[in-house]
């Protein structure tokens, strides 16, 4: 299967603009969503075997597998029903904004097949959260879904950094009840001054904000806390990140996912005029030194989900062993097909099952 994909589908993919590319996979997958016999069907031959079925659990929920897809692929939450049936053992929607926005000007999207990597600077295009949240209230609801759905949220453009907290609070108000977990993103290279929020002054205050709201609407709800993540950036130092480990467990996040995007033109990109945030095969080693840091750093108890450069089994791996709870695949999907997750959850757990 996966060959077919990358000497046929992909073939074609590959012709047409990025972004156009993206948007008939996204339409593709809402459409099977839709069809729910054949996802059940889906979901029963590609989901892991009895014998390499051993589920994660991880700030609270249960995974089926290890392999999710990350943000950026279904931004507005149109899509991700079908995930289950490709294989996906969780799967993060977004990113969403307090308010809607087109996100910047096109062509913003550049693939580099030789080194299967993606170059975007999308800017979070979304249709805000108030209108994801209505789609998301006639979708699966929590504790009736094939597996996890996470929601990533940033910052809307306009909203400067003195309005960030507010921005981020009202997406947390309206989404807050539809997800089984939250990431606060805080490290897209494409919203100018976002990542300044990484600092550990501002960070703290996002997340003293949100963490309050969080125990607030537990309250109200006796219920648990919604796990909360935090999405960094690959182009931190490690002085830095040690800052928002500090606050991270200062304010008790669930989670942190290593990483983003980064702004970084390592070799072959030197001479790549393209702005935005580089991802793919290029970003497999940063990514995966900084899971290594993180997990050692909070002596392995601070679950990680690892993002960046998964191509295949052997960098899915690498993740794993550096301390890795849960990986994500976007641009390694746009590579190796819609079944990807499902070959590499099955390659994963065999190896996990070896070592």
């Amino acid at each position: 299967m996966g060959f077919i994909y990358e000497e046929v589908v992909r073939r074609g993919l590959f012709e047409l603009d990025c972004e156009f590319a993206h948007e008939l996979g996204v339409d593709a997958m809402r459409r099977l969503g839709q069809i729910t016999p054949l996802c059940r069907l889906l979901e029963v031959a590609n989901r892991l075997p009895a014998s390499l079925y051993r589920p994660i659990e991880a700030f609270g929920l249960k995974f089926p597998n290890a392999i999710g897809l990350a943000a950026g692929f279904d931004k507005n939450a149109q899509a991700w029903p079908a995930a289950a049936a490709l294989g996906f053992g969780h799967v993060e929607i977004g990113t969403v904004t307090a308010l809607a926005q087109p996100g910047n000007p096109k062509p913003r999207m550049f693939r580099y097949p030789s080194q299967e990597a993606v170059i975007n600077r999308m800017g979070f295009n979304n249709e805000g959260s108030e209108a994801v949240a209505a789609r998301l209230s006639a979708q699966p609801r929590p504790g009736k879904r094939r597996i996890p759905l996470g929601i990533n949220l940033g910052k809307s453009k306009v909203a400067s950094l003195e309005e960030a907290v507010a921005d981020y609070l009202a997406s947390f108000s309206r989404l807050a009840e539809h997800a089984d977990y939250l990431v606060l993103n805080v490290s897209s290279p494409n919203t100018p001054g976002l990542r300044q929020l990484q600092d550990v002054k501002p960070l703290r205050e996002l997340l003293g904000a949100i963490m309050g709201a969080n125990r607030e609407r537990a309250a109200k709800k006796n219920t648990a806390l919604l796990p909360v993540l935090l999405k960094i950036a690959p182009d931190l130092t490690f002085p830095q990140i040690d800052g928002a480990l500090g606050v991270i467990a200062e304010f008790g996040l669930a989670g942190i996912i290593a990483t983003n995007t980064t702004l970084a033109r390592p070799g072959y990109f030197e001479a790549v005029g393209q702005a935005g945030g580089l991802s793919g095969a290029p970003l497999r080693a940063r990514s995966t030194d900084i899971i290594s840091y993180i997990s050692k750093t909070t002596h392995g108890r601070l679950p990680i989900i690892g993002v960046g450069g998964i191509m295949d089994e052997t960098s899915a791996g690498e993740k794993m062993d550096a301390g890795a709870t849960l990986l994500q695949v976007y641009t390694g999907m746009i590579y190796r097909g819609p079944f990807f997750a499902r070959d590499l959850s099955r390659a994963v757990a065999a190896r996990q099952r070896r070592f």
